[in-house]
C-alpha cells in the first residue's frame, strides 16, 4: 500500500510538460486579437440595451486569462486537479441581464480555451464562422426592418387613451410595431412596443399624434439599434 501511494504521488508530480515559449506567445497574441474583434462585433452588432462598449472591454482580459489558465493546467495533472478543487470552493457571480451577454462571454471563454489547448487552427476556423453568422444575421434582420425602438406610452386613466387608439397611431406612422407589454389599472395605462420608423420625420409625426390623444399622455423612446436620418 505505501508503494502504491508513493507511485501515485510521483505520477502527479512528474506528469508535466514544458510549453514552448514561442507557441505560448503566439497563442496569447491571437487570443487578444480575436477578443478585440469579438468586442468590436458585440458593440457593432449586439442588441443588448446595457452599455455594450463597457461590457465588451472585459472580453480581452477574460479570454487571455482563460488561455493562461488552460495553458498552465494542461501540462500537469496535479494542477488540473487543484483547479477543479479551487473552482468547487470559489463562486463566480456576474450580473448578466440579457442572454446575449452570456453568449458572448461563453464565446470569449471558448477562444481562450481553444488557444490554451493549442487548438489554433480549429479555434480560428470556428471563430471566423461564428462571427460571419453573427454579421449575416445582423444584415438580414436590418434588411427585414425589424423594430429598432422601444416605445412606452403611459397616461392616467382617460377614455381617449386606450390600446386601440395607440395602435391606430402606430399603424399610420410606423413601418413595424410589436406590443411587448400592456399594463392597465383604474388609475393609469401603460403600453410598451418595439417599433420601426423609416425616418426621423415619421417618428416626429407619430410622437405628435400620440400626444394629441390627451394632454396627460407621456411618450418615451429607447434606442435599440439606431435610426437613419
Amino acid at each position: 500500500m505505501p508503494s502504491s501511494r508513493h507511485s501515485w504521488g510521483e505520477f502527479l508530480t512528474t506528469q508535466s510538460a514544458q510549453i514552448p515559449l514561442n507557441e505560448f506567445i503566439l497563442n496569447l497574441v491571437l487570443t487578444a486579437l480575436l477578443a478585440f474583434i469579438l468586442a468590436w462585433v458585440y458593440v457593432k452588432f449586439g442588441n443588448a440595451l446595457s452599455n455594450r462598449d463597457l461590457f465588451a472591454r472585459n472580453f480581452v482580459l477574460l479570454a487571455m486569462t482563460t488561455m493562461l489558465i488552460i495553458s498552465i493546467v494542461k501540462s500537469s495533472l496535479a494542477l488540473s486537479l487543484g483547479l477543479v478543487g479551487a473552482l468547487s470552493i470559489v463562486r463566480f457571480r456576474a450580473a448578466i441581464k440579457e442572454p446575449e451577454e452570456l453568449a458572448y462571454l461563453f464565446l470569449a471563454i471558448s477562444v481562450g480555451l481553444g488557444f490554451g489547448a493549442s487548438q489554433t487552427l480549429l479555434t480560428l476556423t470556428a471563430f471566423t464562422i461564428i462571427v460571419a453568422i453573427i454579421t449575416a444575421k445582423h444584415f438580414v434582420r436590418h434588411h427585414a426592418q425589424m423594430p429598432n425602438f422601444f416605445l412606452t406610452v403611459s397616461s392616467p386613466s382617460d377614455p381617449r387613451v386606450n390600446l386601440p387608439s395607440i395602435s391606430e397611431v402606430l399603424r399610420q406612422h410606423a413601418s413595424g410595431a410589436l406590443l411587448t407589454r400592456f399594463d392597465t389599472t383604474p388609475e393609469s395605462l401603460e403600453a410598451s412596443f418595439r417599433v420601426q420608423f423609416e425616418s426621423v420625420a415619421k417618428l416626429h409625426s407619430c410622437n405628435d399624434q400620440l400626444r394629441s390623444l390627451a394632454q396627460s399622455v407621456r411618450v418615451s423612446y429607447l434606442e435599440a439599434r439606431g435610426i437613419g436620418a
